[in-house]
C-alpha cells in the first residue's frame, strides 16, 4: 500500500475502474449482438451509470495525482496541507459525489431507444437528441478541456521544476516525468477521441446519416475509454518500488518463463538430418 495522498488516489482511481469492469460482459453481449440490448431497461441505465463515471471519475483522479505531484515538486515546503491524507479523502469525496449528482441528472430520461433496425440501443441515440446538446457541451467543456488544461500545466512546470532541480536524485526525476508523462497519455489516447466525436456529433449530427458515416469511428472512440482500465496500473509502477516488483511477479516474470520454456523444447527437437544419415553410416559400417 502506499499510505500517502497519492495512494488515496489511486486507490480511488482502482474503484472506479473495478465497478465499469463489473459491466463489462454485459457490454461485450451488446457489442456482439450488434448493437441490439438484450436486457431490462434498468440494467441499460446502469451500465451506461458506470460508463459514465468512469469516465469522468478517472478523468477527476488524474488530474488529483497530476496536481498533486506538481505541488510536491514545485512547492514542495507550501500547501502541506492540501497534500495531506485527510485533504485526499475529502477531495475524493467531492469527486465521487459531484460525479453521481451529476450523472443522475443526465440519466433522467429514457436510456434505450429503437434504430432504424428495431433494434434496442442502450446509452446513445440515434439521431443525438436535442436535451443531450447542453449535457454534451458540459462533458466537452468541464468534463474535458478544463482538466486536459489543468493536466497541461501541471505537466510542463513538473518537467521544468524537475529539469532545474539539482537536490533531486536522477531516478528520481526519472520517475516523476514518467509518472506526469503516463498520467497526460492516458488522459489524451483514453479520453481524447471520444469527446473529439462527442462534440463533433453534437455540432453537425441532426440525421441519421450523418452518424452512418462516422460510427465505426465513434464506436471505436468508446472503446478507448474502456483502455483506462488496463492503462491505470501502470501508474503504480512510477509511484513504488514494491508495485513494480508486484507487477513484475505477476506478468513479466511468468511471460519470461512460458518464452523460455518454449525456446528450450525447440531446441528439444529430433537431430537435424545431416547427423542422422552420419549415425546411419556409422551403423552399416560396424555390421559390414
Amino acid at each position: 500500500k502506499q499510505k500517502n495522498e497519492l495512494g488515496v488516489y489511486l486507490m480511488n482511481l482502482t474503484v472506479s475502474d473495478l465497478l465499469y469492469l463489473a459491466s463489462l460482459p454485459l457490454w461485450l453481449q451488446y457489442f456482439f449482438q450488434d448493437d441490439d440490448w438484450s436486457h431490462r431497461e434498468w440494467l441499460c441505465q446502469l451500465c451506461g451509470f458506470l460508463l459514465y463515471e468512469n469516465i469522468y471519475i478517472s478523468i477527476g483522479f488524474l488530474c488529483c495525482i497530476s496536481l498533486d505531484r506538481y505541488l510536491a515538486v514545485v512547492h514542495p515546503l507550501r500547501f502541506t496541507s492540501l497534500r495531506s491524507m485527510s485533504a485526499a479523502w475529502l477531495v475524493s469525496a467531492i469527486i465521487w459525489l459531484k460525479e453521481i449528482a451529476v450523472g443522475v441528472v443526465f440519466f433522467r430520461h429514457k436510456e434505450l431507444s429503437k434504430n432504424r433496425k428495431n433494434q434496442s440501443v442502450c446509452f446513445e441515440h440515434y439521431p443525438m437528441q436535442p436535451w443531450e446538446y447542453p449535457i454534451n457541451y458540459y462533458r466537452f467543456t468541464i468534463g474535458f478541456m478544463f482538466p486536459l488544461a489543468i493536466l497541461s500545466i501541471s505537466y510542463l512546470c513538473v518537467l521544468r521544476a524537475v529539469g532545474r532541480s539539482a537536490g533531486t536524485q536522477p531516478d528520481q526525476k526519472t520517475r516523476i516525468r514518467q509518472l506526469v508523462s503516463s498520467t497526460i497519455l492516458i488522459f489524451l489516447v483514453c479520453f481524447s477521441p471520444y469527446h473529439v466525436f462527442l462534440l463533433v456529433r453534437t455540432l453537425l449530427e441532426r440525421d441519421c446519416n450523418f452518424i452512418a458515416g462516422i460510427f465505426n469511428y465513434y464506436h471505436m472512440s468508446l472503446l478507448l475509454t474502456t483502455l483506462n482500465c488496463v492503462a491505470d496500473p501502470a501508474l503504480y509502477c512510477f509511484v513504488s518500488e514494491s508495485a513494480r516488483r508486484g507487477l513484475y511477479r505477476a506478468i513479466f516474470r511468468p511471460v519470461a518463463r512460458i518464452l523460455c520454456f518454449c525456446f528450450r523444447r525447440g531446441n528439444a527437437s529430433p537431430a537435424n538430418p545431416a547427423t542422422d544419415s552420419r549415425e546411419v553410416a556409422t551403423d552399416e559400417n560396424a555390421r559390414s
